[in-house]
C-alpha cells in the first residue's frame, strides 16, 4: 500500500465525538512507552504525525488520522501508566473499552507489545478482554531492531506458546521496528487486505 496522505482529523474525548463517517478505522493501542507514535509515524512515512514524547502516557485522546482519504488510522491512549491518578486511569479506561467495544466502524485493533520484554500481565488482562468481547485484533512487537533476529524470534515464541495456553487460534502478529522499518509492508498489507474485503 502506497500512502499518498495522512492528515491529523479531530481528538475526540469519547466515542461519540469520534467522526461520524462510515470509512473503515484501524486502532493502535499498547502500554505506555511502547512506541506507538514512533510506529505511526514509520506507518505513514510522516515524521511529525503523532507526536512522540520521552514522557510516557502523553496520549490522552482518541486521535483519528485520515489516511488516502479511505480510512483512519486511530491513535488511542496508552493503558496501564501507573503515575497517573486513580481517577484519570478510570477515565482512560472507559474512553478505550467504549471505543473498542462500540465503533463499528473499526475493523481490526493493533496491540503493541514490546519485544524486549516477557508477557506482562497487563497485556495478558487486555488480551483477554478483547477475546472475551469478540473484538477483532492483533499484536504487532515493537522495537524489533533492539534485539537479535534470534532472541527476536525467540521471545515472539515465547510469547505466542504463553498465548496457546488459553487461546485455540493465535490472533495475526507482526514484527516491527520504526527505526529500520521493518514489518511495514506486512502491516500496511494487512489493512489493505481487509479494505479490500469490505469492498467484496
Amino acid at each position: 500500500m502506497d500512502i499518498k496522505s495522512a492528515e491529523f482529523v479531530i481528538s475526540s474525548p469519547t466515542v461519540e465525538k469520534c467522526p461520524q463517517t462510515q470509512l473503515p478505522e484501524y486502532a493502535f493501542i499498547g502500554r505506555s512507552n511502547v512506541g506507538k507514535s514512533s510506529l505511526i509515524n514509520m506507518l505513514t512515512g510522516y515524521n511529525k504525525l503523532a507526536k512522540t514524547s520521552s514522557m510516557p502516557g502523553k496520549t490522552l485522546l482518541i486521535n483519528h488520522f485520515l489516511i488516502n482519504k479511505e480510512w483512519y488510522l486511530v491513535d488511542l491512549p496508552g493503558y496501564g501508566y501507573a503515575k497517573r491518578g486513580k481517577q484519570e486511569q478510570e477515565n482512560l479506561k472507559r474512553m478505550i473499552t467504549n471505543y473498542v467495544l462500540r465503533r463499528e466502524q473499526m475493523l481490526n485493533l493493533f496491540v503493541l507489545i514490546d519485544s524486549r520484554h516477557e508477557p506482562q500481565r497487563i497485556d495478558q488482562e487486555f488480551i483477554e478482554f478483547l477475546g472475551e468481547n469478540g473484538v477483532p485484533f492483533s499484536l504487532v512487537f515493537t522495537k524489533a531492531d533492539k534485539l537479535s533476529h534470534s532472541k527476536l524470534n525467540s521471545n515472539i515464541q515465547a510469547y505466542l506458546k504463553h498465548l496457546k495456553e488459553t487461546w485455540e487460534e493465535l490472533p495475526p502478529h507482526f514484527a516491527t521496528s520504526a527505526e529500520s522499518r521493518l514489518g511495514r509492508e506486512e502491516l500496511l498489507g494487512y489493512i489493505e487486505e481487509i479494505n479490500r474485503g469490505q469492498m467484496a
